[in-house]
């Protein structure tokens, strides 16, 4: 990360979960394949926690807060497959702590084994305690009173949101906006615009919120997997804002909060023929494995992108790959009638 960066986080409890700097890797083959600008690849699948992803930045800081309210487990939030359920868990094991997490059966028509397989494996292989929640309640609320509960009953529980979003986990996306200005600028890149799938906003209000503290204007596409554009804009924003608050009195514009939702699909958690078909074009082009969930409509997004001229050909984009190949075990019927 830069020295910048760096020092703007030194006031911030934090703990040692996350492989970094991960790497920044170009991507040849589709880069010639799409015929547009140069494309990179934000390496965040590989963080090292847990077969890695995106939340083990923000639990450096979110893991380190529980420690220092005293707590002796965490409660958490997500869908079924979440990535941050597993991560949480991952992590609370690594610091001896319990780990009971409130899963929202919030994709339609699954098989069984979709609460079997993939990230729910790995939740239970880390020792989490789990309840089901049907759709469209506040998980938010739900796991807040929870954590309520086990305090009431003795425990010290300490409340993590969904996705780790929060401006204390928004600070591991600080923290990357530091690695790619410094590996940008240690490779010679003349980076035009970084793209990735925004959900719980934590991460693109993290990054708008590092690089707007930086002095950076490299803008951020986020490509939405659930939400409308207002309404996730507003959720990057408010965010990015109180963030970014903590770091610089300079105000943070809505301006700068760059959403495109017409990757969402049918819903969040259902990938469409456009997210299938990109995870299989990376996988084949570069080796690369993504998720059906988050970074696979997010691919989708960055190749419509690229077809229709939309970047600036002579400037380098990178995309943030926030890991979540964990999941791809519970599409596997999906994947499989690709062929």
């Amino acid at each position: 990360m830069s020295h910048a960066t760096s020092d703007l986080l030194a006031p911030f409890p934090r703990v040692s979960l996350c492989h970094q700097p991960t790497a920044l890797e170009f991507m040849p083959r589709i880069t010639t394949a799409l015929g547009g600008p140069k494309l990179w690849v934000k390496r965040d699948d590989c963080t090292g926690l847990a077969t890695g992803g995106n939340k083990t930045r923000k639990l450096e800081f979110l893991i380190a807060a529980a420690i220092e309210a005293g707590a002796d487990m965490v409660v958490t939030q997500g869908a079924v497959q979440s990535n941050h359920v597993r991560q949480t868990a991952a992590a609370a094991c690594k610091f001896g702590l319990g780990c009971h997490a409130l899963l929202e059966r919030r994709v339609p028509d699954r098989a069984d084994s979709y609460e079997q397989t993939g990230n729910v494996l790995f939740d239970h292989l880390f020792g989490a305690s789990i309840e089901y929640r049907p759709s469209g309640l506040d998980m938010n609320a739900e796991a807040i009173a929870v954590t309520e509960k086990l305090n009431a009953s003795g425990r010290k529980a300490y409340f993590i949101p969904g996705g780790g979003s929060n401006e204390i986990g928004a600070l591991g996306y600080v923290a990357c906006a530091g690695e790619i200005l410094q590996q940008s600028a240690d490779q010679g890149l003349d980076l035009g615009w970084i793209v990735m799938a925004t959900g719980s906003a934590g991460t693109q209000a993290g990054l708008v919120a590092g690089l707007h503290a930086a002095g950076s204007d490299v803008p951020v596409m986020g490509v939405s997997v659930r939400q409308a554009h207002d309404i996730q804009v507003k959720n990057v924003h408010g965010l990015a804002v109180k963030t970014a608050a903590t770091l610089t009195d300079t105000p943070l514009p809505v301006e700068k909060i760059i959403v495109d939702d017409g990757y969402v699909g049918a819903g969040y958690g259902l990938p469409t023929e456009g997210t299938l078909a990109a995870i299989e074009l990376f996988a084949r082009q570069e080796g690369l494995l993504f998720d059906p969930v988050y970074s696979g409509k997010g691919l989708d997004g960055l190749i419509n992108m690229v077809k229709q001229g939309f970047f600036d050909d002579a400037k380098d984009v990178v995309f943030l790959h926030t890991g979540g190949a964990a999941a791809l075990f519970a599409y596997e019927a999906q994947l499989a009638a690709m062929g």
